[in-house]
């Protein structure tokens, strides 16, 4: 009877280990095995050729925690849906939205190691969501962003394509890493199609248009 109690309580055990999510091995872990492929975390900024730039096959993520929202984040992972109308690093190719989804373990996994990278370049409390009038013509005339990046207006996606989309940034984006962006995007893309606005814009400015895209829906 001893033995057989024994026995038991090992295959309960092992029930148990087989049963445990694969997220107990850690997001760090679960992130190296499945998506060092497109992404890389140790930052900072590896590339500094159009070459380099032009090899990657998706976005750097060494400063997702500042950049994203986490409810957004362990969403997006589960159910992801294209950001950029079309496909990284292409200005012809139409997004694939091929994203592999991930089980909400998994998910929840790497949105904390993930949220854990952070940049000394982005200031937490700077930026609220706020619109202005101001905003709105920086946004439509004196940048202007609608030439790269689509938003909603009227609830239809409008805007160019090139860049990644600004619809949902509200629920995506840290209003702060928009400003921290906009004031050094050298910090964060050394080789980037994207302008430095940081002469273009004043500070007022800057500030105005983050807190402005940080409302978009």
């Amino acid at each position: 009877m001893r033995l057989l109690a024994v026995t038991v309580s090992i295959g309960a055990a092992l029930l148990v280990m087989t049963a445990t999510p694969s997220y107990a091995a850690g997001g760090d872990a679960i992130f190296k095995k499945s998506c060092t492929g497109c992404h890389y975390t140790d930052g900072p900024a590896k590339e500094k050729t159009i070459a380099e730039q032009l090899a990657k096959k998706g976005p750097e993520l060494w400063y997702a925690g500042s950049k994203f929202q986490k409810d957004w984040l362990a969403s997006w992972l589960q159910n992801p849906k294209p950001i950029r109308p079309l496909k990284y690093n292409s200005l012809t190719e139409k997004n694939a939205a091929d994203h592999p989804k991930l089980s909400a373990g998994d998910a929840a996994a790497i949105t904390d190691f993930l949220m854990g990278l952070k940049s000394s370049e982005v200031k937490a409390g700077v930026i609220k969501p706020a619109e202005s009038a101001q905003a709105r013509n920086i946004y439509a005339k004196k940048a202007p962003c609608g030439g790269c990046h689509e938003s909603l207006v009227n609830g239809k996606p409008a805007g160019g394509k090139s860049g990644p989309s600004l619809a949902g940034a509200s629920k995506r984006l840290n209003p702060d890493w928009i400003y921290a962006y906009l004031a050094n995007i050298k910090a964060f893309k050394p080789v980037r199609d994207m302008p430095d606005f940081a002469s273009a814009l004043n500070k007022k400015d800057q500030m105005s248009l983050s807190a402005y895209v940080a409302t978009f829906e």
